[in-house]
């Protein structure tokens, strides 16, 4: 999802990068386009720095974090945050860690349309669930299901932590999660943490990287 930045669209519009054009497509989301099959015409295209992106998903009706291929908890769709946005330091907590996560945006059936990188923000000083219930940073955009590559936390431009994405189950994972329900398009099954840190306080600026995919909260800054 992406607005022109003359515009500033507050929900944005669905676009396909190539290059550095952003070509925008006929629908309303991303889980619009992924129940049309993946299919939509193209409309006007404009240049990467004529835009900004915006999170990929507006509410999921599902937002579900694998703890192990055969075990997750539900997120709050709500809480979802887009590139560059402020993540403010919830009421009782001092400092944040993050969990770096590559989430599945499912689309049609049980498909997956592509995956993003997701930020699961914790405050260790409040008591589950509400130590995770105020941001989830999603973006930068969503990629075909290819081949991924390293992933690493970068905290006022040095790296804090880092570790392979590729290798959590997805077919195993998504088999649990649609037994006995149905998904939908654009729910996010989130894998399990592949990078994780911790002692994040106001001011730092975070970014989440994931090779094959990008660079998620360049922007970020923690407000009390």
């Amino acid at each position: 999802m992406f607005t022109p930045l003359d515009r500033a669209l507050e929900r944005g519009w669905p676009g396909r990068i190539e290059g550095n054009r952003v070509i925008h497509l006929a629908a309303q989301t991303l889980q619009a386009y992924f129940a049309g099959g993946g299919e939509a015409r193209a409309n006007a295209e404009y240049s990467l720095d004529e835009v900004r992106l915006l999170a990929p998903v507006i509410q999921p009706p599902s937002v579900r974090l694998f703890e192990a291929p055969d075990r997750f908890v539900f997120a709050n769709p709500a809480a979802l945050v887009g590139p560059g946005a402020a993540i403010r330091l919830p009421q009782g907590a001092k400092e944040l860690g993050v969990q770096l996560r590559v989430a599945a945006v499912v689309g049609r059936g049980t498909e997956i349309g592509g995956l993003t990188i997701l930020g699961d923000w914790r405050a260790a000083a409040l008591d589950a669930p509400k130590d995770r219930d105020f941001a989830l940073g999603l973006g930068p955009v969503v990629v075909s299901p290819l081949a991924l590559g390293a992933a690493s936390v970068r905290v006022n431009g040095a790296e804090r932590a880092g570790g392979p994405a590729a290798g959590f189950p997805w077919d195993e994972a998504l088999g649990h999660a649609a037994r006995n329900t149905e998904l939908r398009p654009g729910d996010l099954i989130g894998s399990t943490a592949v990078v994780a840190t911790g002692a994040l306080r106001a001011g730092d600026r975070v970014e989440l990287i994931v090779e094959g995919i990008g660079r998620l909260g360049a922007e970020v800054e923690l407000k009390p």
